[in-house]
């Protein structure tokens, strides 16, 4: 069964003191796709900035959780408890430390993997929902993880998440616009 809507999230940390960091990818890649559509997270609704948009005659939400990345699920389950959206038709999109700088992946379900924000969700939603991860690398070695995911993006990551968040950034427009996810990933699933 399909809803009226799809639910598209951005993950990150809300405040200036992380624009710019590895961990807000999520927020820039909204950010970038609301751009290209004319829209801006302004709403406020169930602990979300949220934009109500009309892509391709499809009716879309786009989510950018304010409830700081461990607790991302509680925004993303009231958001769909209120609509009344199933897991397909949410796509997730987030930074992953897992992959190398400036690829990515869709998947379809699975684990939250490495990710406190994708796990959070995965706890309060079940696994079957789509997940855009972009990839930011591990961090340096002596560096701490957390250390990493909350420092400013430079040097030649820089240029390859710019490049990543503009691909993702139109995923985000096609799933919106009702293509399916198989679709969606075997064009942009790219590994460096």
């Amino acid at each position: 069964m399909s809803s009226e809507f799809r639910l598209i999230v951005g993950l990150g940390n809300f405040g200036k003191e992380y624009d710019g960091t590895y961990h807000n990818v999520g927020f820039e890649t909204v950010d970038l796709m609301l751009a290209r559509i004319g829209g801006e997270c302004r709403k406020k609704e169930c602990k979300s900035l949220t934009c109500h948009a009309i892509v391709d005659g499809r009716k879309a939400i786009v989510a950018k959780p304010q409830t700081y990345m461990n607790l991302s699920g509680e925004a993303v389950s009231e958001l769909m408890r209120r609509y009344k959206i199933p897991p397909k038709d949410v796509l997730v999109v987030c930074d992953d430390i897992d992959l190398s700088p400036g690829s990515i992946r869709l998947r379809t379900k699975g684990s939250g993997g490495t990710h406190n924000g994708l796990r959070n969700i995965v706890s309060n939603v079940g696994e079957d929902f789509n997940r855009l991860r972009v990839g930011i690398g591990k961090p340096p070695e002596r560096f701490a993880l957390v250390d990493y995911v909350l420092a400013r993006i430079s040097g030649e990551n820089a240029e390859l998440l710019r490049r990543a968040e503009e691909t993702a950034a139109q995923a985000l427009i096609d799933f919106a616009a009702g293509d399916e996810p198989e679709r969606i990933g075997s064009n942009v699933n790219v590994k460096r």
